[in-house]
């Protein structure tokens, strides 16, 4: 299985720092835009892309070329710089067609109004529901889902046998097999990691804030500082320093990724961009459902890779005809899961990816995710949420009062 690392962003998401030289491809595929990165050329379609997705696109352009007559243009972009470039450039009529990105982006972008929505039509269905639930932002589908991460159990097989389904069971293996940890996690010392630590903070009932129906979040109802999250508070502070000093906030996610690839642990709450490090470093990797510390089920963020559509594109309707009937196929979206190692989005590629037994333990632990809150509210939460995880870590007479100070903090952040 061929995995990146994932880069930045709450989640995010891995960082394409290769140059893919695609010049003189068949089918008009280029590194570089012939002219600019206008979008109202007629006649071509502009896709930003990192180097991997390039990769996995130029057939799937050539034939678009082919049957359509319509040129694909695949520039190749850090995706690092995307969101920020795409920001910048849309309001002044260029920058692309179509560009890559994460769901989590949806909300900004829709509020700024750079985007458009996609009109999926009767391929929803065939779509995963956790990466249609990520794309919708009020009742519309604002991008074509291609690939799903999330993170799970990585467990040495050497060291342990199997993942118990709560979280005292797994520390207590962990500590039967004699190694310097029990279990790792990375975290920050100034602010914690609320990603890594949400499914710990679903098993307990709460959530940032409340979801719709259709999976959507409402940003009006913050959850995040209701009984539910003060009771992790309480267990977050009874397993730091004062506790069992079983979350570590010395251990990075550097740290912790060399502590498990070294065998000081049996069990690495990460997601498959580290599975390829650890299999290069001799460890026999499973991939097991994270253990619940309350009595609901332990969900993880999913963040959902997304194809967005400029609201600034002259060629909208091609672009839409592009995503739809030539990016949501088997085919593509397969290509785009080999060269990625993300689950796919599409249904038909995402049972077919499962034949490889990793894929399929995130993919059985990414059926019961939650998506990422892509509204914007949700760029005023990290702060106040890492730093308070962090303090109950190192300590708290009152995590219940803590966890409320910093709820009220967020809304009045909020407004």
């Amino acid at each position: 299985m061929k995995v990146k690392k994932k880069g930045a962003v709450a989640v995010g998401i891995f960082v394409a720092t290769s140059i893919l030289a695609l010049a003189g491809c068949a089918g008009g595929t280029t590194a570089e835009p012939t002219s600019s990165d206008d979008a109202t050329s007629a006649g071509a379609l502009t896709v930003w892309v990192d180097a991997d997705r390039a990769r996995a696109l130029e057939d799937v352009a050539k034939t678009f070329e082919q049957e359509k007559g319509v040129k694909v243009d695949l520039v190749v972009k850090d995706y690092g710089k995307i969101r920020d470039e795409f920001t910048a450039q849309v309001p002044t009529g260029k920058g692309p067609d179509i560009t890559i990105g994460g769901h989590d982006w949806i909300g900004a972008f829709v509020k700024d109004g750079i985007v458009a929505p996609v009109e999926l039509g009767d391929k929803t269905a065939d779509f995963e529901k956790v990466a249609i639930q990520a794309v919708t932002y009020d009742g519309k589908t604002y991008g074509l889902p291609y690939a799903i991460e999330n993170i799970a159990i990585l467990r040495n097989t050497a060291l342990a046998d199997s993942t118990p389904g709560t979280y005292d069971e797994m520390i207590a293996k962990g500590q039967a097999a004699g190694t310097e940890y029990p279990f790792v996690v990375g975290l920050d010392p100034q602010a914690s990691d609320p990603y890594h630590l949400y499914p710990f903070q679903t098993s307990f009932g709460n959530s940032v804030f409340a979801q719709n129906a259709d999976g959507s979040y409402d940003a009006s109802q913050l959850t995040i500082g209701d009984e539910a999250g003060q009771a992790f508070a309480a267990w977050l502070t009874a397993q730091g320093d004062t506790g069992t000093k079983v979350l570590n906030l010395n251990l990075s996610g550097d740290l912790a990724k060399e502590a498990f690839n070294a065998g000081k642990s049996p069990y690495f709450l990460s997601g498959p961009w580290n599975v390829a490090d650890a299999q290069k470093a001799g460890i026999d990797v499973a991939v097991d459902a994270i253990p619940t510390t309350g009595d609901s089920a332990a969900q993880p963020f999913a963040g959902v890779q997304t194809f967005f559509l400029s609201a600034k594109s002259n060629n909208a309707l091609i672009a839409n005809e592009f995503l739809v009937n030539y990016i949501a196929t088997a085919d593509v979206q397969t290509a785009l899961f080999e060269a990625g190692g993300r689950p796919p989005a599409l249904t038909e590629s995402f049972e077919a990816a499962q034949s490889d037994p990793l894929i399929a333990g995130f993919a059985q632990v990414g059926a019961n995710a939650v998506p990422m809150p892509s509204v914007p509210q949700m760029g005023s939460v990290w702060d106040d949420w890492g730093k308070t995880e962090a303090a109950l870590l190192k300590g708290s007479s009152d995590p219940a009062g803590d966890w409320v100070k910093m709820a009220d903090s967020i809304k009045s952040k909020l407004g």
